[in-house]
């Protein structure tokens, strides 16, 4: 199969068909039967993304629960929303959380954290794993109401052990609150197994769905500890995140304010390509393109900049060469149509970064890394001829 243009990026992802003729359906009202079967079907479909139970997807089903106790919430925003709706909601102002990083999306956890609790921000090197040791000695000083991570750092590159922090937040009482935007749908999660309180997702990831939407998969303990919060007066301020507001409509498959309504309709089909394909199949898709991208580069003597023991499946982050910058990645857009992204921050114009998530096929891969390495020698850059192929 030939591909006009390569689109490699980690999010906002290509959208397949089915998502973009659900987007193109002719409005409907948000308060009828039709949209209830949407949100019945978006349920459904975001239970089995975030690998809990699963749930029936017709209306007046319940379609957002299941016999594990979570809840998924619709969030008509982007995944920084859902993060702070789940930040706003859950902690008083004088709460203390913990929350490690080591890239910009979990430093932006911290960020949105500081605006509504205290927290304790360790602060590690970009692209290099989480010193469990060290968690595990202030986890021991019991004065953390939570631990919150970025699951799957795309900045740099790497994914942190979950599971591992999970046990320790379980040994320690300490509640365990996870972005998983770019995670869920593309790598393993298990909420109910990592007894986590809440898990964020965004629809234009690992999912493929449309940009603007997202989801919160909350337990029962959370929703007791908002709703204990709320009655004691010591809720942060929320008004369009409020998530008392949205439980209230949950069982009626509705939304408390005016919804994202052919949002929902694109990522209920994206979610169905998702549940037709398999989340063990995605998983092992996504890994096997990340392991290909991350083989082919190392061995010609790129370096990678994530910890080996870390790296994601779904993004790669690839430091240049010395003689190259930004420049290539614009060549590779304008002469090779194919689009990476780059570097963040203090990264920015040091790397780049090759995603490998939502319904990408690994031809796709294939043809994007071999122009890669074509642009690579047109910008002047010594490679040897090599079987691309022989990778994926």
């Amino acid at each position: 199969m030939g591909y006009n243009d390569c689109f490699l990026v980690p999010g906002p992802v290509r959208m397949g068909q089915p998502c973009l003729d659900a987007m193109g359906t002719p409005v409907i009202t948000a308060r009828g039967t039709e949209f209830r079967d949407v949100m019945a079907t978006l349920n459904s479909g975001l239970r089995s993304a975030f690998n809990l139970s699963p749930s029936n997807p017709e209306r007046k089903t319940e379609s957002w629960t299941g016999e594990d106790g979570y809840k998924v919430v619709v969030v008509s925003g982007s995944g920084t929303a859902a993060m702070e709706m789940v930040i706003a909601n859950r902690f008083r102002t004088n709460d203390l959380v913990l929350v490690p990083t080591n890239g910009k999306f979990g430093e932006r956890v911290a960020e949105m954290c500081d605006r509504f609790c205290n927290v304790k921000h360790l602060k590690g090197g970009w692209g290099r794993a989480f010193d469990l040791g060290e968690l595990e000695r202030q986890l021991e000083r019991k004065c953390y109401e939570a631990v919150l991570i970025c699951h799957n750092e795309t900045s740099t590159g790497i994914t942190q052990d979950a599971e591992a922090i999970a046990e320790m937040c379980a040994r320690h009482d300490t509640a365990f609150i996870l972005d998983g935007i770019t995670s869920v749908g593309g790598m393993p999660v298990n909420p109910a197994e990592w007894h986590a309180e809440a898990v964020v997702t965004g629809a234009q990831k690992c999912t493929a769905g449309p940009s603007g939407i997202a989801a919160i998969a909350i337990n029962e303990h959370y929703i007791e500890r908002a709703k204990a919060i709320r009655e004691q007066g010591d809720a942060n301020p929320t008004y369009y995140l409020d998530l008392m507001s949205a439980l209230k409509k949950g069982d009626d498959d509705q939304t408390p304010w005016t919804p994202a309504i052919n949002l929902a309709m694109g990522w209920g089909a994206a979610l169905e390509v998702l549940r037709q394909e398999t989340n063990e199949a995605r998983w092992n898709r996504c890994a096997h393109m990340a392991n290909g991208v991350r083989n082919l580069f190392s061995d010609l003597g790129f370096e990678l900049l994530a910890d080996r023991s870390g790296r994601s499946a779904s993004v790669t982050a690839i430091m240049y060469p010395e003689g190259i910058d930004d420049a290539w990645r614009a060549r590779l857009k304008d002469e090779f149509d194919t689009q990476v992204i780059g570097g963040q921050d203090h990264l920015k114009g040091k790397m780049f970064r090759v995603g490998s998530m939502g319904e990408t096929p690994v031809e796709e891969m294939v043809e994007g890394c071999k122009r890669m390495l074509q642009c690579f020698r047109a910008c002047g850059h010594d490679l040897p001829e090599v079987d691309v192929e022989s990778y994926f």
